[in-house]
């Protein structure tokens, strides 16, 4: 039970896009936004074509009318914002002058936009009283390419500063060089475009690949390891992302102070915390993220660990989400991630259940949830957005504020 977005990504991707057809939901004329403080967040993701867009190189027009498709679905059912994927690898799904157009977008990395995405999506957001964070992958750089990607991708012209492991090819957190690039490229969105926030999911280091328990699979950076002179490897990786989560959080709110930052990592801190969990990964070695200590350090403003679970057992949705509340003493927001896919096997009634467990077992600020993915909101053959609808986001909610930013 130790599946991450990761896993769903890789081996679904591409299946279900020409299923989505909308359910008669209708979007409601631009709110002001009333009822109770809870964020309603869906994550919107661009790589592998998972929400949005459908396929690469759609016509601009067709491309604009299904992202406008999907906010006006998240506006019929009072979700109030958006986190809209718009640097998956090494990439822009938005005007950039820093790094190539996606592939995911353009069918081939680096073609000329004729339009922006980002720009449209946070003007049609807020049209409709949502927010709209924007999500970067700062360390992947390279998965799903058939073609060589464009020269004016930062493997072409650092190529000392990515590693291969698998399948896949990653910057190296450990290069000053990367961590300095990921965070120009995010404070120039955040300084050239109207976003209400930044997020990161649960990419930092690599998934690696294990047998009983042990990595099979080292990321390449013996020679960078060495050089370090520290002794221990996988504190040494976390002190390389622990460096790169303070200066995002303090570079963002130096370029614009309003613009929260949010991470998602992997649910489960490590195996045996809170007592009781078990779990194949241990995010704090396996992929060096000490979102325990950032969240303590007080280098977010909103937290949503992936919880994507049911209740009870030995990853338990309820205990876990008690866990993450009690280790906050900044008082920062706590929206877990829920899966709303029906991949693990959640039924609507565990996915209602859930959001109600998030009103009623907490101590942070405000309650609010991130639903993975907001695509299956389009789906007639499924039944979460009637659900979300009839039941749980009945009514608009105003979304929490962070005192502390004011």
């Amino acid at each position: 039970m130790t599946t991450s977005r990761r896993q769903f990504i890789t081996t679904s991707a591409l299946a279900a896009a020409s299923a989505l057809v909308p359910a008669p939901l209708t979007a409601l004329a631009a709110p002001a936004r009333r009822g109770p403080a809870e964020f309603r967040g869906g994550w919107v993701a661009s790589v592998y074509n998972l929400d949005w867009p459908s396929r690469p190189g759609l016509s601009p027009a067709a491309a604009k009318a299904e992202l406008i498709r999907l906010i006006d679905r998240m506006q019929a059912l009072h979700m109030n914002a958006m986190i809209f994927q718009v640097r998956p690898n090494g990439d822009a799904l938005y005007r950039s002058s820093i790094e190539p157009s996606s592939h995911w977008l353009t069918g081939s990395m680096g073609a000329r936009l004729s339009w922006d995405p980002l720009e449209v999506a946070v003007e049609e957001c807020h049209r409709r009283g949502m927010e709209l964070h924007a999500w970067f992958n700062p360390f992947r750089a390279l998965s799903g390419l058939k073609k060589a990607p464009s020269r004016k991708h930062l493997s072409r012209r650092r190529p000392d500063w990515v590693r291969t492991m698998g399948k896949h090819i990653w910057f190296d957190p450990a290069e000053p060089g990367v961590q300095n690039h990921a965070l120009k490229v995010i404070t120039d969105v955040v300084r050239r475009y109207d976003i209400d926030g930044v997020h990161l999911d649960d990419y930092f280091y690599p998934y690696p690949k294990k047998k009983a328990g042990r990595r099979i699979e080292e990321f390449p950076d013996m020679h960078a390891f060495q050089k370090s002179g520290m002794t221990n490897r996988d504190a040494w990786r976390r002190a390389n992302i622990n460096h790169f989560v303070k200066n995002l959080y303090h570079q963002v709110h130096e370029t614009r102070q309003s613009v929260k930052v949010g991470i998602s990592p992997f649910g489960i801190w490590r195996p045996g915390v809170p007592a009781g969990t078990n779990a194949m990964l241990d995010a704090y070695n396996d992929l060096a993220a000490d979102s325990h200590f950032w969240l303590r350090q007080g280098w977010v403003d909103y937290m949503s660990p992936q919880l994507y679970w049911a209740d009870g057992g030995e990853q338990s949705f309820s205990a876990l989400l008690q866990w993450w509340q009690s280790i906050n003493p900044k008082g920062r927001h706590i929206w877990p991630g829920i899966d709303i896919t029906g991949e693990r096997g959640h039924a609507t009634s565990m996915v209602s259940r859930q959001v109600r467990i998030t009103r009623t077992t907490r101590q942070a600020p405000a309650p609010g949830q991130v639903l993975w993915r907001t695509g299956q909101l389009l789906d007639s053959r499924k039944h979460i957005a009637q659900m979300l609808r009839r039941d749980l986001y009945n009514t608009p909610a105003t979304i929490p504020p962070c005192p502390w930013l004011a």
